[in-house]
């Protein structure tokens, strides 16, 4: 009984260390003496159980009061416990050896001739034992059941201490899974490379849980196989190919955590070991591909977002050790880490090849700027000096012209004169438009709009192209429509510019014959066009 107590005792003083590390201290001010009994009282009130413990043999002095056990009773049947409440107990016993032994003296003196006074002293003698004897079985009826109550509290006590043994055990295997998750965690988030993210993980959970293989098994492009790319110890031959259709790989995917599998999977086959003599215990989770583009194996293919790849660890095969429940979530808080920094490495990867990409694009851009600008200045540079030599000429065909009609001509000549002199000035036009166009700011030009005889414009491109039609031997007639208007509004130039281009193609590539001009006002059928008013018209000019 007594080392059963002591046993107790240390319990709960170990507990009592225990607890303080987890919870606040309490203020020592709370805690109050008892001055009448010298024992140290809790806030609520409760007595402490040290006077239990001096009642079983020993006095752990040394004991504080702490709120570790919840008071299952009350202070005062706790006082039931200490030596005190149980003298007259022993006092009771004492008075009944002492009558008993003095009955048994007096009796020696009834073996001879004895006097009233032995007799009376022997009838009291042995009524007071039996009187003494009844009291301290009446006493003893209401002491048992406490004693037994003392038993159940010690056996509730140890029960308790147990408990607590276990919830701390809980908390430190939880405390030390975080311990293990933070230090793993910053080792993997000190890089961002892929590789060294799965190559650090494998050390550190094979240092951690004194793994003998570490493996990841990455799926295929088209989510068919899987594929071993790192291993930790090379017990497993890189490239390896498992299909994802076999049960145990479904079991694994549709799992949430990390399981158990056999040591014969294929996921978890390894080279042959001399002297392997126990099937080591094999755990797979599975890690999620969060987000992975371009992620092959060996050059890590492209993966969906909702990919997932397998991370197998196995224990010695020399030894019976088994995985426990802790073991099990630091995996699967080290595989939740190992996702989301893939995933990061997969953003940065992506992050520097659009860099990059960019970084291309901008020195193209610049080459193809300079480039740009080159051909910009040597056009700049051909059109002005095809500007200066074309002006110069046409300026003086022009003006030798206009000088040459001052002069004293026979009426062909003059005619041949204007005719050189309206082609100078519609080809200054042309070289005009086409220098527009020419320029940097250019590309498009202004219709210059002027009120303008249309029957004399088709009168002079037929004057122009006479000569060049006569020497062809070619005829050429003009036919304007009667209800072709006389004065329109528009831009001149440009209209006698596309009417001899016309007729001037004709002209060209007529051999013989006759080449007939035809101007005449157009009914278009077309929906799309405009209609036609009093104020706009469509001009048909017919070339033939």
């Amino acid at each position: 009984m007594i080392s059963t107590s002591a046993f107790t005792c240390r319990t709960v003083r170990g507990l009592r260390n225990q607890r303080r590390r987890l919870r606040p201290r309490k203020d020592p001010r709370q805690e109050t003496d008892d001055p009448t009994t010298s024992r140290r009282v809790a806030p609520d009130g409760s007595r402490l159980v040290r006077r239990f413990l001096v009642l079983r043999g020993f006095s752990c002095s040394e004991m504080e009061w702490c709120d570790c056990i919840e008071p299952q009773w009350h202070a005062d049947e706790l006082l039931k416990s200490s030596f005190f409440p149980y003298r007259w107990v022993l006092i009771q016993f004492g008075a009944f050896i002492v009558l008993c032994g003095s009955t048994h003296m007096l009796n020696l003196w009834t073996f001879t001739m004895y006097s009233r006074t032995v007799a009376m002293s022997t009838t009291v003698a042995k009524i007071s034992t039996a009187v003494v004897s009844c009291a301290t079985a009446l006493m003893l009826v209401r002491i048992i059941p406490e004693m037994l109550s003392v038993k159940t509290r010690e056996l509730f006590l140890k029960n308790k201490a147990e408990k607590l043994d276990r919830e701390i055990g809980v908390l430190r295997a939880q405390e030390e899974t975080e311990r293990y998750v933070r230090m793993l965690t910053h080792e993997i988030r000190s890089t961002l490379d892929r590789h060294t993210i799965l190559k650090t993980t494998f050390i550190e959970l094979g240092r951690t849980l004194n793994l003998e293989e570490c493996a990841f098994w990455m799926p295929s492009r088209n989510g068919l196989n899987l594929q071993l790319s790192h291993t930790l110890h090379h017990l497993m031959p890189l490239g390896s190919v498992v299909s994802t259709d076999l049960p145990v790989i479904n079991q694994v995917l549709s799992s949430n955590g990390a399981i158990i599998i056999p040591h014969t999977s294929p996921l978890a086959r390894t080279q042959p070991l001399t002297g392997r003599y126990v099937a080591p215990d094999v755990v797979a989770v599975r890690v999620p591909l969060l987000h992975l583009s371009n992620f092959q194996v060996n050059c890590w293919p492209e993966l969906s977002v909702n990919g997932y790849a397998i991370m197998v660890l196995m224990l010695p095969s020399h030894s019976a050790r088994k995985w426990h429940v802790n073991e099990l979530e630091l995996v699967e808080a080290v595989a939740d880490q190992v996702a989301v920094a893939l995933s990061h490495a997969a953003i940065l990867e992506e992050s520097m090849r659009a860099c990059d990409l960019l970084l291309e694009q901008h020195v193209a851009l610049d080459s193809a700027c300079q480039e740009a600008e080159t051909v910009i200045n040597a056009r700049d540079d051909f059109v002005t000096v095809m500007t200066h030599e074309m002006w110069n000429s046409m300026h003086a065909t022009i003006a030798l012209s206009s000088r040459l009609l001052e002069t004293e001509l026979t009426p062909e000549q003059r005619w041949m004169v204007e005719t050189m002199l309206s082609c100078g000035n519609l080809l200054a036009a042309v070289i005009n438009v086409v220098l527009d166009i020419a320029k940097p700011e250019g590309g498009s030009f202004e219709l210059e709009i002027a009120a303008f005889e249309l029957h004399t414009i088709f009168r002079e491109v037929t004057n122009l192209i006479k000569p060049i039609a006569a020497v062809k031997n070619l005829s050429v007639s003009l036919t304007v429509a009667p209800d072709l208007p006389s004065c329109v509004i528009g831009d001149e130039k440009q209209l006698m510019q596309t009417v001899l281009d016309v007729a001037g193609n004709a002209v060209k590539f007529a051999k013989e014959g006759h080449v007939s001009i035809t101007a005449s006002v157009a009914k278009p059928d077309f929906s799309d066009l405009q209609i036609a008013s009093d104020e706009h018209f469509y001009l048909c000019v017919q070339v033939t």
